[in-house]
C-alpha cells in the first residue's frame, strides 16, 4: 500500500498546471519566453494573474500529498509509526514529479513552486523564512531566480541551525530532503547561475508599489532590530538580575513558592552566585532567539539597502554600517554559546577548573556585552539614517524616465 501511496503522490506532482493552462490557451511554454513550463515563465508568457494562479496549483500539488499520505496511511492500516518518513517520501514523489513527469516525457519545471508546498507542511517555519527571504530579495533585485536559489539557501540553513538534532534518526529523513532538494534546485537553476554571473539574467517589470514595499521593510527591519537590542540590553536585563538577587535574599517568598532556596549559613558570596545562577538560567534561553531576531532583521535591512547602493554616498554608507553590525552578530552569536557553555562550569567541584572557567567568562562575557552594545549602536544609527531613504530606487528613476519620453 505504501508503495501505492508513493505513486499517487508522484503523479499528484506530475500534473503539469503550466503546460496545460497554456495549452488552453494555445501557448506552448516550451517554446516561449525561458521555455520552462513553471509559474515565472508563465507569468511572463501569459501575464501575472495565469503565473500566480499556476504557482498556486503547483504550490498545492505538493502540500497535498504530504499533508495527506499520514492519515491516509493510517486509514488503510499501512505502518504510520514513522510519520516523518512517510511525509519525507510523498514530499521526494511530488517535487520528483512535477521536475520529471511522465506526461512531458520527464521534461518538467524547476520545483520551486512545489518543493515549496512540500516544505511548508514538513517544516512550516523555516519554510515561512524562506518565503520571506524570497519576498525581500526580489523586491530588492527583481530576479526570480536569485529570490528562488536565496530561499532555497535559508530553507537548509534555517533547519539545520535551529533543528534540535537535524542528523538524529527521527529528523534525518527530512534533513537528507532539504539538503538533496536544495540541491536539485541549484542544478536545475545552472543556466540561471550563468547569467546572473555574466550579469544577463531576467528581470521582472518593475512597479510602483515596489518602492513602497522596500521602504516599508527596510524600516520595520531596524525598527524592531534596534528595539529588541535596545530594550533587552538596556531596560529587561539589569532589572532580571536584580529580581532574583532580591528572590535569593528574601527567600522563602512567595517568588520561591514559600521554599527556601539559600542553603543554611550560605555566605553573601554564595547567595550572590545563586542568584546570578538562576538569572543566568532565566536569560539563557533567550539568547539563541534573541539572536536568530537579530539576524532575520538585520538581513532584511541589508538586502532591501542594497536596492539603494547606485544612489548618494550616503546610501552606500548605509549599507556598509548594516553591514559592519551583521559581522558583529555573526561573531557575537557563537561567542554567546560559548560564555553559556562556561557559565555552569564556574562552579565544577574541580576548584582549578571552577576558578579557570570563572577567569574565561568574565573575559568573554564582558566581550560579548561590548560587542551586544556595538550592534544595538550601529543598528540605532542606520534607522536614524532611515530618516533619509532615497525617493527611489534606481529602476524607478528608470521606469520614470522612460515613461516622460514616451510622452514626449
Amino acid at each position: 500500500m505504501l508503495e501505492v501511496l508513493v505513486l499517487a503522490a508522484y503523479l499528484i506532482g506530475a500534473i503539469p498546471f503550466g503546460y496545460l493552462i497554456g495549452r488552453a490557451r494555445g501557448v506552448d511554454l516550451f517554446k516561449e519566453g525561458s521555455g520552462n513550463i513553471g509559474a515565472t515563465n508563465a507569468g511572463r508568457v501569459l501575464g501575472r494573474s495565469v503565473g500566480t494562479l499556476v504557482f498556486l496549483l503547483d504550490f498545492l500539488k505538493g502540500a497535498i500529498p504530504v499533508a495527506a499520505i499520514v492519515p491516509v496511511a493510517s486509514h488503510f492500516e499501512t505502518d504510520a509509526s514513522r510519520p516523518e518518513l512517510l511525509r519525507v517520501l510523498a514530499s521526494a514523489a511530488a517535487f520528483l514529479g512535477h521536475l520529471y513527469p511522465i506526461s512531458l516525457g520527464f521534461r518538467g519545471g524547476k520545483g520551486v513552486a512545489t518543493g515549496a508546498g512540500t516544505i511548508f507542511v514538513l517544516v512550516p517555519g523555516p519554510a515561512a523564512l524562506a518565503v520571506l527571504g524570497w519576498i525581500v530579495v526580489l523586491l530588492a533585485s527583481r530576479i526570480v531566480s536569485l529570490a528562488s536559489l536565496a530561499a532555497v539557501s535559508i530553507l537548509a540553513t534555517a533547519w539545520l541551525c535551529n533543528a534540535p538534532a537535524p542528523l538524529d534518526p527521527a529528523s534525518l529523513p527530512i534533513t537528507l530532503y532539504l539538503i538533496v532538494g536544495t540541491l536539485v534546485v541549484v542544478l536545475k537553476h545552472r543556466a540561471n547561475i550563468g547569467r546572473l554571473l555574466a550579469g544577463t539574467e531576467n528581470r521582472i517589470g518593475d512597479f510602483p508599489m515596489r518602492d513602497t514595499l522596500l521602504r516599508v521593510l527596510h524600516v520595520l527591519a531596524l525598527g524592531l532590530w534596534f528595539g529588541g537590542a535596545a530594550f533587552f540590553n538596556f531596560v529587561a536585563a539589569v532589572p532580571i538580575f536584580d529580581s532574583f538577587k532580591q528572590v535569593v535574599r528574601e527567600s522563602p517568598s512567595d517568588r520561591t513558592a514559600n521554599v527556601n532556596i539559600v542553603p543554611p549559613g550560605a555566605s553573601d558570596q554564595e547567595k550572590e552566585a545563586l542568584a546570578n545562577a538562576l538569572a543566568g538560567s532565566a536569560v539563557g534561553p533567550i539568547f539563541p532567539r534573541y539572536f536568530a531576531l537579530q539576524a532575520i532583521c538585520g538581513l532584511i535591512a541589508f538586502v532591501t539597502a542594497l536596492a539603494w547602493w547606485r544612489h548618494s554616498g550616503s546610501s552606500r554608507v548605509r549599507v556598509i554600517v548594516i553591514g559592519i553590525a551583521l559581522v558583529t552578530i555573526a561573531i557575537g552569536w557563537p561567542l554567546s554559546n560559548s560564555v553559556s557553555e562556561l557559565r555552569p562550569q564556574r562552579f565544577d567541584p574541580d576548584s582549578a577548573k571552577a576558578e579557570a572557567a570563572k577567569a574565561a567568562f568574565g573575559l568573554w562575557h564582558m566581550v560579548s556585552l561590548l560587542l551586544s552594545f556595538v550592534t544595538t549602536l550601529l543598528a540605532g544609527i542606520a534607522l536614524a539614517m532611515a530618516a533619509s531613504l532615497p525617493r527611489k530606487t534606481a529602476a524607478a528613476d528608470e521606469r520614470e524616465r522612460n515613461a516622460n519620453s514616451k510622452r514626449v
